[in-house]
């Protein structure tokens, strides 16, 4: 039986979501919203590129456990704004985030942040 490398699923994590977010990115600018329930802008669009090309650098070039972290953090911070009523309304307007999209974000942050953290090294 072969044995995993623990640094390999942080990495494979990293690289997988970088490249969604990069895929998710480029949809977003052709086809809105995406699956027909997550709306997305030309400022979302530009974010999930940024962020997938920095996980997918990160997860190649490091050990892929702090990108993991950050999107993790990043993502359940999102995810809380919005659910609060004033900030749900602000995030919407600037990056057409709604329920689908949080509920998204915070699942996004519950796998992240358990790749992160329960993964041992």
């Amino acid at each position: 039986m072969e044995v995993v490398n623990i640094a390999d699923v942080q990495k494979t994590y990293a690289m997988v979501i970088g490249a969604v977010l990069v895929l998710v990115g480029l949809i977003g600018f052709v086809n809105a919203p995406i699956l027909g329930i997550f709306g997305v802008n030309t400022a979302q669009n530009l974010l999930h590129l940024v962020g997938g090309a920095l996980m997918l650098y990160y997860g190649n070039k490091g050990s892929g456990k702090t990108a993991n972290q950050t999107l993790g953090i990043i993502s359940a911070v999102v995810a809380v704004l919005g659910f609060v009523p004033g900030a749900n309304t602000l995030l919407a307007s600037i990056f057409a985030i709604n329920m689908a999209i949080t509920y998204l974000h915070a699942a996004i942050a519950v796998v992240s942040l358990g790749v992160a953290y329960g993964v041992k090294q």
